[in-house]
């Protein structure tokens, strides 16, 4: 994907198809209210079931271009060991303060997966990091190899004004849902992008499901959280802080 200065939101995830199966309809509908989205997987995916790791890239930039994703970027974070060290806080701290986004999207913070959940405080912690002034000029990281101190620290100090955390997968009541009613066939496309997963082959048969089951498990989903605002598709989001309104007449979702 070729580069982009900043970004107006950026996702986190880590493993590629992650960020497509949560909040890939979101990033497109925010792409076509013409915002700049980003992409930034923490692992390559070289232990998975299906595919190689140059599969996966390849679809990963597939998916990306039929979400109108203008950045995308796999870190070099080992598959099936996503762990919140310094050194990997800093690696996910040089990409906030290269993008500077106003809205971070992370996993939930419980997940089936340790990556998943991992790859959640990872990026929470990254991001209050990112925005340390000093942070690439202290004694304090003498552990990291110079030259990505020097990067880091090339790069102004920067936190994202909003987290939000893509909760499909959690059984949790979300704070927020997106309308992603005109965007769910795109979205289910993107996913598909990733043959090596999702293509029925005899690789982990017993893990997947055929793909002729995937567009109805992923639209029950996607109904049933729209179901909650009167829309027919809608993906879900958790946000730890309490909501503002300005206008209780504009409060959008009707009660009775």
């Amino acid at each position: 994907m070729p580069d982009a200065p900043h970004c107006d939101i950026l996702a986190i995830a880590a493993h590629r198809d992650d960020v497509e199966q949560t909040c890939g309809g979101t990033l497109l509908k925010m792409a076509e209210r013409g915002h700049r989205t980003a992409i930034l997987d923490l692992t390559q995916g070289e232990m998975g079931t299906r595919g190689t790791v140059q599969d996966r890239a390849c679809e990963a930039d597939e998916a990306a271009r039929i979400l109108k994703v203008s950045w995308r970027r796999a870190l070099d974070i080992p598959d099936g060991r996503v762990e919140n060290t310094f050194g990997n806080r800093l690696k996910v701290a040089s990409v906030i303060r290269e993008l500077r986004p106003r809205v971070l999207i992370l996993p939930y913070w419980q997940a089936r997966h340790p990556d998943h959940a991992t790859a959640s405080v990872l990026g929470y912690e990254a991001a209050f990091l990112a925005g340390l002034a000093k942070l690439g000029h202290t004694e304090a990281t003498a552990d990291i190899p110079p030259d990505s101190l020097q990067a880091l620290a090339s790069l102004s100090p920067h936190r994202p004004f909003k987290v939000v955390y893509a909760s499909l997968y959690a059984d949790v009541r979300p704070s927020f849902v997106v309308d992603i009613s005109e965007q769910f066939e795109t979205r289910f496309a993107a996913l598909i992008a990733y043959r090596s997963q999702y293509e029925d082959q005899s690789a982990g048969s017993g893990l997947f499901p055929r793909q002729a089951e995937i567009r109805e498990r992923l639209a029950s989903m996607a109904a049933f959280y729209g179901l909650l605002a009167g829309v027919q598709y809608a993906e879900p989001f958790v946000q730890k802080e309490v909501g503002l309104v300005a206008d209780l007449v504009a409060i959008p979702v009707q009660s009775l």
